[in-house]
């Protein structure tokens, strides 16, 4: 298995079209930090010092919209509860919300770089199998005394080793460049979670790490369509055709239905966002962590169900 992924891994880099992305990737996030950096020294320095009359304030506000939405609307009540919960966790501490850029607050948001990471990878995805049959090099591999299980599963392990590697080139070169562009925090900058029903703190490093691995699910999703797209239909084209739809469209229109159909719960783009469960809201009402994971799971088999019995069973003599 090792041999078959390190040749799929040298089949993509043999590409120039690789280089271009992880050159683009690259050149996305210096644009992003030109882009912050040239804000940051056009744009006033903010004054922080009554900001604790502001979350005051806002805690007065929030209050009173939660007493006049939160029974009508389950997600707004948690919504409110967990904004309410945090600033008076700020007030209790002395803990004075961001104005100024760091380098955390550039990872953060960089975060915006992952969607072309996703797009990079559909694409990869979509034309590592159907571009065997395009270029007809496709028999040259099942000549082989190997199993066509084998084969597909090293190419589906090379486009997610892919993915990994540009989501750590995304974090990584984001945390070089905002160290040099606007070096480390003043004073110690934990990221507040509200978990449970209570406010914790969390290192902020950390925290942006699992924000970017829970960032890529919907990455990983969509790539696996993508490739059994490509493994059924040979079709790289519409592989990456209707990934790329679903990546930028499915979770617009599944927020538009949230509101109006249950149902819409059982749908792949409304379970993608784990991170919702550890730092924010669900989507739907009863929602939780262990059913979306049930949700991407059943997703994910009947994926690779597809691409695995029809590869398998597919005559490429002709």
């Amino acid at each position: 298995m090792g041999k078959l992924i390190i040749n799929e891994w040298i089949k993509i880099f043999r590409r120039p079209g690789t280089y271009v992305m992880i050159g683009l990737v690259l050149l996305f996030i210096l644009a992003f930090a030109g882009l912050n950096k040239y804000e940051e020294i056009t744009s006033e320095p903010m004054n922080n010092s009554n900001w604790k009359q502001e979350l005051e304030t806002q805690i007065k506000n929030d209050k009173q919209y939660l007493s006049e939405m939160g029974g009508v609307n389950s997600n707004l009540r948690m919504f409110y509860e967990r904004e309410i919960a945090i600033k008076e966790y700020q007030l209790e501490n002395d803990l004075a919300p961001q104005t100024e850029s760091h380098v955390w607050t550039f990872v953060n948001d960089a975060q915006a770089v992952i969607s072309f990471a996703g797009l990079f990878t559909i694409i990869i995805a979509a034309g590592i199998v159907a571009s065997e049959f395009s270029w007809g090099t496709v028999k040259l591999l099942l000549i082989r005394p190997i199993s066509r299980s084998k084969i597909l599963l090293s190419k589906y392990l090379t486009v997610g080793l892919f993915g990994l590697l540009l989501l750590a080139l995304i974090y990584f070169m984001s945390t070089l460049v905002g160290l040099l562009l606007f070096g480390l925090p003043t004073s110690e900058v934990p990221h507040l979670a509200y978990i449970n029903g209570e406010v914790v703190e969390r290192n902020i490093a950390f925290h942006l790490i699992g924000q970017y691995l829970l960032g890529s699910i919907d990455i990983l999703m969509i790539a696996t369509m993508a490739f059994m797209i490509s493994a059924v239909f040979r079709n790289s084209s519409l592989a990456i055709g209707i990934s790329l739809f679903l990546f930028f469209m499915g979770g617009t229109a599944t927020m538009l239905l949230a509101g109006r159909f249950e149902w819409t719960k059982y749908i792949l783009f409304a379970n993608t966002n784990l991170s919702v469960y550890f730092d924010g809201v669900p989507p739907i009402e009863g929602m939780t962590l262990s059913f979306s994971i049930i949700i991407l799971i059943v997703y994910f088999v009947v994926f690779h169900l597809l691409a695995f019995s029809v590869f398998s069973k597919r005559d490429v003599a002709a």
